[in-house]
């Protein structure tokens, strides 16, 4: 280790490591935007780079004393997908909509768990967590396409609605299944004495999620400085995170919570946009540490079992907007096409993978991890190019748009706008073809 040979303190090492890590992955998302592949991708083999099993540089006990990133980074996450709760918005958008997000986001979930359980014998546990983590969309590679060919039409409305309300179906699967995974015995058996209390804890902890956003809504105003309000904000974020660490439950569900109260008493995004604008260093740390912990043994052992997740997702994905799509009388465009573009997948199902981690024995956590760190590269690697083709095909892209090669920019940590106008109802659409 070098700052260990150097004789340093713990408090040096863990400063110079924050600077060493926040380095290279600046530096290698420089190789990685030539190479047309997204931030999140570099940032990960930056820490892959830098960690235990390559260059060293950052010791194991600088990398375990950041185990609190993690929450912190998923925390912050949470309450930007909360924005996207909103009860007029989710009233303006179609049946059809919310419709074929549940299927596209849980018949993968359903898959995958199906697959790892009945298939490859896997723990029940193992295999709830790794179908409820297949479950989430990373949009922002997608949407990236988007803006590039200027895209434009009911697809990519109905595109952007869905992968907006994507990680909010994703979180909740998962704080579901991890309710079930920590009330279940070695055996895969439900454990009767302590079924409740995971159920609990996780209701408790969206209560206080929900008071703290009606409690921010009302502290947070136009009489306060930014500065101000984004203190109060950080502050309640981790106090909430806090609460949930204490009792080991996921802060998903109750920051996701304080974000949606927030956003439909306070009506604006000016707090959300500040927020994000806050936290690029420490999702990039996030990032990084996960691809410090990614256990490179482990993927000797991941083998056809990565390699069926990995093809198995996108099964689920892509039948499960088709079926949505076909039981809300869409267009057919969006049947055909849509599935191809909700490939991606990196920040939300990595913080989750690492959630997991903890849940889980040793061994099959690392497995897990290793599973969802190497496919979510490769996710990102194809999918660019399959949202072009399923923009193409779909007639989304203008004609003088369709020669013209991707081209990424720094812009990849999770984000997922909301459409100009909300999608007219499919089945008219439908309708009228």
């Amino acid at each position: 280790m070098l700052f260990e040979s150097l004789g340093m303190d713990f408090q040096s090492t863990t400063i110079l490591s924050l600077a060493v890590m926040l380095l290279v992955a600046f530096l290698l998302t420089r190789i990685t935007k030539r190479c047309k592949l997204p931030n999140v991708t570099g940032y990960i083999l930056a820490g892959i780079c830098i960690g235990p099993y390559v260059l060293r540089l950052v010791p194991q006990s600088t990398i375990n004393g950041m185990e609190f990133v993690t929450d912190v980074a998923l925390a912050l996450i949470a309450f930007d997908v909360g924005r996207y709760l909103r009860l007029n918005t989710l009233k303006s958008n179609s049946k059809q909509v919310l419709l074929i997000t549940c299927l596209e986001a849980l018949l993968a979930a359903v898959v995958v768990t199906s697959v790892m359980y009945f298939v490859f014998h896997l723990s029940l546990p193992f295999s709830l967590l790794l179908g409820a983590i297949g479950s989430a969309t990373a949009p922002a590679s997608t949407i990236m396409t988007i803006r590039q060919y200027k895209a434009k039409g009911i697809f990519v409305d109905v595109l952007l609605q869905v992968v907006a309300l994507d990680d909010v179906v994703a979180l909740v699967a998962f704080s579901v299944c991890a309710a079930v995974s920590q009330a279940l015995g070695q055996n895969g058996h439900v454990d009767t004495q302590v079924v409740l209390l995971p159920i609990l804890l996780n209701l408790l902890a969206v209560a206080l999620g929900l008071l703290g956003g009606f409690l921010l809504s009302k502290i947070i105003n136009e009489k306060r400085t930014s500065d101000n309000r984004l203190i109060l904000t950080v502050m309640m974020i981790l106090l909430i995170t806090g609460f949930c660490c204490c009792f080991s439950v996921s802060p998903l569900l109750s920051c996701m919570a304080m974000g949606a109260v927030y956003a439909n008493c306070a009506k604006n995004d000016a707090l959300f946009t500040q927020v994000r604008e806050f936290s690029p260093p420490i999702l990039t740390l996030f990032f990084v540490l996960s691809g410090m912990r990614l256990d490179l043994n482990a993927l000797k052992t991941v083998g056809i079992i990565g390699v069926a997740y990995f093809f198995v997702r996108i099964i689920g994905k892509y039948a499960g907007a088709a079926l949505g799509c076909k039981l809300g009388r869409a267009p057919k465009e969006l049947t055909r096409y849509l599935g191809l573009a909700l490939i991606p997948q990196a920040g939300v199902s990595i913080g989750l993978a690492i959630l997991a981690q903890r849940m889980l024995p040793d061994a099959m956590g690392s497995m897990l991890s290793a599973i969802i760190l190497s496919s979510s590269v490769l996710y990102e690697m194809i999918g660019p190019a399959c949202a072009k083709i399923a923009l193409h095909l779909s007639g989304a892209i203008p004609e003088e748009m369709r020669g013209k090669k991707p081209d990424f920019v720094d812009e990849e940590i999770e984000e997922a706008p909301q459409p100009e106008a909300a999608p007219p109802q499919l089945a008219k659409v439908s309708a009228t073809k």
